[in-house]
């Protein structure tokens, strides 16, 4: 048997949910969803080899990894922006577009719960799953 077809796919697509775990409903009555490059992708070994770079750079500039709570959430909001091939047509955020509108909507406290559920489904392998459709 080719173990090939055990492979995942590229990317996932995430269905949002809101703070309370309600789905999260565009104006135009359809789900809110993040599509998303998953660990199996060259897009995602790219971010997770930056985010290694910038920690291998920080230990040699400074010799110690402490850092402030909005430096850890810029890095994290990178990543994540990184991994991100597209938001859902019905999320807007200040008119951004594109990576701006990403790290926007991950860096964006009061929305954190969003950051949140990218995470987790970025680093659950079944989530990319070819004809999975997890949440």
């Amino acid at each position: 048997m080719d173990i090939k077809k055990f492979s995942v796919e590229e990317t996932g697509t995430l269905e949002l949910l809101k703070a309370n775990d309600d789905p999260m409903i565009g104006d135009d009555g359809k789900p809110m969803t993040i599509t998303m490059y998953g660990p199996g992708s060259k897009t995602y070994a790219k971010a997770q080899a930056a985010q290694q770079n910038r920690m291998i750079d920080k230990l040699k500039r400074k010799g110690k990894t402490d850092q402030t709570a909005e430096a850890k959430a810029a890095e994290a909001a990178e990543f994540l922006s990184s991994c991100t091939k597209e938001f859902s047509l019905n999320i807007e955020y200040d008119g951004l577009e594109g990576d701006a509108l990403f790290r926007a909507v991950y860096s964006d406290t009061s929305l954190g719960f969003i950051s949140d559920q990218v995470a987790k489904f970025i680093g659950d392998w079944s989530a990319f799953t070819k004809g999975s459709t997890p949440n």
